[in-house]
């Protein structure tokens, strides 16, 4: 029982001493472990043009030498081709990507 109170102690003080990008950073790797079942809605203007739904999570690209954050984000979810917001009969999974300086989207969990 100490043992165990222990531990989960040292998590915590460990958790509370990581810089707030790190600590998002774990917050995200234990989303992704749980999963969710996000959905993004792409706009033109003040139209939906397009929608994915069952994403898992988003990643935000990273250089391969500088290991930078990259302007874009990609994922893997259903296209929903006709915007009705379930997997219908033809409607396949796909890698995806978008840029965030240019496109207009929304990210959220569907429950």
């Amino acid at each position: 029982m100490k043992l165990k109170i222990l531990l989960a102690s040292g998590v915590i003080l460990l958790f509370a001493g990581c810089t707030q990008e790190t600590q998002n950073s774990l917050s995200r790797s234990l989303q992704n472990w749980t999963g969710t079942n996000g959905v993004l809605d792409v706009y033109a203007g003040e139209k939906l043009v397009h929608k994915f739904i069952h994403i898992d999570k988003l990643s935000t690209a990273k250089g391969t030498t500088d290991g930078g954050a990259r302007p874009y984000r990609y994922g893997y979810g259903i296209d929903d081709i006709n915007l009705n917001g379930k997997k219908d009969k033809g409607e396949k999974k796909v890698y995806f990507e978008f840029s965030d300086y240019s496109t207009s989207y929304i990210f959220y969990e569907r429950n």
